[in-house]
């Protein structure tokens, strides 16, 4: 079995391709290999991606690593958030008490352009703030950090988010990809003046940040927190490779 962690559009396609029939000696089909994904559950609706698929937490590295050993698992691919940081941390420690193959699978981040302020935290981002109407895509998982700031947000996000908010607030509920003419008329709309994110990569979310830089809008972008030692891919098809290199 392989253990594919994340709800991340990677993680979906990782799962689609090793989960795919293909054709056997004698002429039927079978599965490349028994796949399971394993999502965290933040998400009421998730994109459930091919083959099986558990969802919740493991119960903190102890339960990843006998959840491990009971299932046979042979590889695990960590193709989570480049933010989760708690679960890849439990994951490398799992792996290395099991003795099981690990494989981080995360997408480029965004290319740094002029004039961005990089920080390494939210509450960073929370105490450098360039502007009184900010545009906020950090997640509702942060937004305890801005609670005490007296600027305008508009913060954006999939699911609604729970108090402590900032006192001055309009939460837009929206999953991406989004579009620059969709994201322009968003800011101006809103008469934006500072743009908060993380450097999550990929082109589902990018289209705010060519936007903020058509509009002079200064953004503030936190910085992904560090992977442990552990070898790391940045695309699907360098995973398939690793997997296939390690004899899965």
């Amino acid at each position: 079995m392989i253990l594919i962690l994340g709800g991340t559009g990677e993680a979906r396609d990782l799962a689609r391709r090793l989960a795919a029939a293909s054709p056997s000696a004698d002429g039927s089909t079978t599965p490349r290999c028994r796949v399971v994904s394993s999502l965290a559950g933040r998400v009421s609706n998730p994109a459930l991606p091919a083959g099986e698929v558990r969802v919740g937490g493991f119960g903190g590295t102890d339960g990843l690593a006998q959840w491990l050993r009971d299932n046979d698992v042979r590889a695990v691919v960590d193709a989570t958030h480049p933010f989760a940081r708690q679960i890849t941390a439990n994951a490398f420690e799992a792996c290395r008490r099991v003795g099981v193959p690990l494989l981080v699978l995360r997408r480029p981040g965004f290319e740094p352009r002029p004039g961005w302020v990089w920080v390494d935290s939210v509450a960073e981002a929370a105490s450098a703030l360039p502007g009184e109407r900010v545009f906020l895509t950090t997640g509702r998982q942060d937004l305890a950090e801005f609670a005490g700031c007296p600027q305008w947000f508009l913060a954006r996000m999939v699911e609604s988010p729970k108090p402590p908010l900032p006192q001055r607030i309009e939460v837009l509920l929206s999953r991406g990809p989004f579009t620059v003419d969709g994201e322009l008329e968003l800011m101006r709309s809103r008469a934006v003046d500072v743009l908060v994110t993380k450097d999550s990569g990929g082109p589902m979310t990018s289209a705010k940040l060519d936007a903020a830089e058509v509009l002079g809008i200064p953004v503030v972008i936190v910085r992904r927190p560090p992977l442990p030692p552990v070898e790391t891919v940045a695309s699907v098809d360098d995973a398939v490779s690793w997997l296939g290199t390690a004899g899965v």
